[in-house]
Order: C-alpha cells, then sequence, then structure tokens
C-alpha cells in the first residue's frame, strides 16, 4: 500500500506446517478469493500468490523482496502463466514457472520506438 496506494490486492500464503492451512489477506474480496483459490490449487509448502489491481507488478516488487521471509520470487507478470510443480510423498514444490509465451521474432526500429513510446505513456521514463 505504500508503494501504490490507490493497489488492489489480494494474498494468500500455503502453510506447510502445523494445520497447512491456506491464510489470506488483501483489500480487495475478489483478489483475496482468487488468490486463496488458486493458492489451493498450488498447495505448495510455505509459498504465496499475489494477484493485484490498478498497480503494475515492478511498482510492489521491491517491497515484496524486502519481506524478510521470502526467499525467491518466480513471477511478477501480467502475461498468462503457468506454474511448474513438483510432487513426491511429502508434498508439492514450485520449480519455476512458464511467463507469456514464446519469441515471435527479433524487435525492429519501429517495434523499439513504439515500445519506448508506451513506457513512456504509462509513466516510466526511458531516453530516446
Amino acid at each position: 500500500m505504500n508503494a501504490v496506494p490507490s493497489a488492489k490486492f489480494g494474498i494468500a500464503f500455503c502453510e506447510s506446517s502445523g494445520p497447512c492451512l491456506i491464510r489470506s489477506e488483501g483489500n480487495d474480496s475478489d483478489l483475496k478469493q482468487l488468490a486463496s483459490k488458486t493458492a489451493l490449487q498450488l498447495s505448495a509448502g510455505h509459498s504465496f500468490i499475489i494477484f493485484m489491481r490498478n498497480v503494475f507488478p515492478i511498482n510492489v516488487l521491491d517491497k515484496v523482496k524486502s519481506v524478510p521471509e521470502v526467499c525467491n520470487i518466480y513471477l511478477a507478470t501480467a502475461n498468462p502463466f503457468q506454474v511448474i510443480l513438483a510432487e513426491t510423498s511429502q508434498g508439492r514444490g514450485i520449480l519455476g514457472v512458464v511467463d507469456g509465451f514464446s519469441s515471435k521474432g527479433v524487435e525492429t526500429e519501429k517495434d523499439a520506438r513504439d515500445r519506448k513510446d508506451f513506457l513512456r505513456k504509462i509513466g516510466y521514463k526511458l531516453s530516446a
């Protein structure tokens, strides 16, 4: 909330000891419910998922990284994604993620101009 006050979010954490429940928090009930549902589908020990609205993931990434309990961040995207899980007799773990789609070619000068224009439009500054 300190990084982007208008941000809406739902976060869910997979507890992997004791009662092994999904804990959730947030300021948007739909996103909180989505995070809980997704975390339960993953059921991967000591992992968490955050869904956000009205904010770009990069705007809050440093805040998330600074939480002492966070060891790895696998994904910060608005793209479709898939989580790669391993399952053993003990439980599940996240091996990695597939973020977005495969590359379709190499950026042209026009593509670079369009990208830089878009970044300026959403408030990121890039030199020409």
